[in-house]
Formats: C-alpha cells, sequence, structure tokens
C-alpha cells in the first residue's frame, strides 16, 4: 500500500499544522525534517523519508556531517532539499555561536555547547581557536588547521597569530576527534605542552584544551596536563 500524502493526513498528524500548534519541541527529529523537505517521493511520503534518513546516517549528527553534494544523490532528495538540509545545520550551528556572545566562556561544556554541533559533524579533524578578554567573553573563533582523519597539524605560532593581532588576554583551543572517542592522544598531549611552553613569554593563558567527542568531551585542564 502506498504511503499517504502529508495533505492526506488528519490534520492533526500533519508536521507544519502541529508545530504551528504545539511548537517544535512536540515534534519528532522526523517531523522536523519533513517540514525542510516539503515532499517525499513515490511510495514514501516527506515523514517517511525523514525516518529513512535517519536510519540510514544513525542520528542527526550523522546527518549534518554529510555535505550538498552527499545529500543531493540520495534517492528522493536532490540538490534543493540538501540545500535546505545543510542551511538548517548550518543555522543551528550559528544559533550556538550567539548563545554564548555574552557568556563567560570559561568551562567545557560552555565550549562543547558553542562548537559541539558543528565538530561533531565533521570527518576530518578541525583545530579551533577560541579568543577570549579578561572577562572570559568570546572575541572570535578561528579555525587553525582542518586534518585528516586522524591528525590535526598546526605550528603554535599559527594558533597564536589571531590571538596576538585581537589582543586576546586568554585562548581555549579544542578540536575534533572523528572517531568519536576524545580521549586526548600522544600528539593531543605534546601539541598542548607546545602551545603553553609558546604562550607564557608571550603573556597569553592558555585557559584549556577541549577535544569534542561524538557523545562526550575532554577536558585537558580537568585532566591535569595544564597547569
Amino acid at each position: 500500500m502506498a504511503a499517504l500524502k502529508i495533505r492526506e493526513l488528519p490534520e492533526s498528524e500533519r508536521p507544519r499544522e502541529r508545530l504551528s500548534r504545539l511548537g517544535a519541541g512536540a515534534l519528532s527529529n522526523a517531523e522536523l525534517i519533513a517540514i525542510l523537505l516539503r515532499t517525499g517521493m513515490r511510495g514514501a511520503n516527506a515523514v517517511d523519508l525523514a525516518h529513512q534518513l535517519l536510519d540510514r546516517f544513525k542520528s542527526l549528527n550523522g546527518l549534518a556531517r554529510c555535505n550538498v553534494a552527499e545529500l543531493a544523490i540520495i534517492k528522493g532528495i536532490g540538490p534543493a532539499k540538501a540545500v535546505q538540509l545543510a542551511a538548517a545545520f548550518g543555522l543551528a550551528a550559528r544559533t550556538a555561536l550567539e548563545n554564548v556572545a555574552n557568556q563567560r566562556v570559561d568551562t567545557p561544556q560552555i565550549v562543547c555547547d558553542l562548537l559541539g554541533p558543528e565538530l561533531r559533524a565533521l570527518r576530518k579533524e578541525s583545530l579551533r581557536i577560541l579568543l577570549l578578554d579578561t572577562r572570559y567573553q568570546l572575541i572570535r573563533q578561528e579555525e587553525i588547521s582542518l586534518g585528516t582523519m586522524n591528525e590535526s597539524l598546526a605550528h603554535p605560532r599559527e594558533i597564536f597569530r589571531p590571538a596576538l593581532v585581537h589582543s586576546a588576554y586568554a585562548v581555549i583551543v579544542a578540536h575534533n576527534h572523528p572517531s568519536g572517542d576524545p580521549t586526548p592522544s600522544r600528539a593531543d598531549i605534546q601539541m598542548t605542552k607546545s602551545i603553553v611552553d609558546v604562550a607564557r613569554p608571550l603573556g597569553i593563558e592558555v585557559h584549556d584544551h577541549i577535544i569534542v567527542g561524538k557523545d562526550g568531551h575532554a577536558s585537558l585542564k580537568e585532566l591535569k596536563l595544564i597547569p
């Protein structure tokens, strides 16, 4: 039996109408994705197609890892829907940035709230630096390098160039582990020591180095690897 089209469903079951009446919190991930997709394909309405995407990529984070080209080739998606999905995930990442714009950025959880959605969506290691003022409020964030699946290489001078340009009082270094395990590697620990050694004569505090994994994070400061 062919799936009912969204417009053929009772009004109380249509995602758009439910969102208007109850708010986004009342909808499942699949229903929210279906609103972005608008239409399904032969044999599957938009909600069915959304469920297929989530089953294929296992989670929202898995879906967010896909770029437009990867999404566009999926049956039932195509270029227009792929762009809409990519735009939605991009806005989510920017929302996280706005949410901490006027906060003190001084804990691993705040850093993960800020960078986690974007870093978890990447398939390569991305090394970021957060520049902080004397109140530990965010001046800006910059990507220092985008590495391979297993390593992200950056000389300490590349890390501190933006800190010097923008007169940062302190910095927080962060990167992701695409493997999902946030446990610091030997290279991570060595890089952190090098960064701290370079920062000291510059009068810049290295407040922390955060590693973001699939379901958690590691703080080298909490692990006593940053003095």
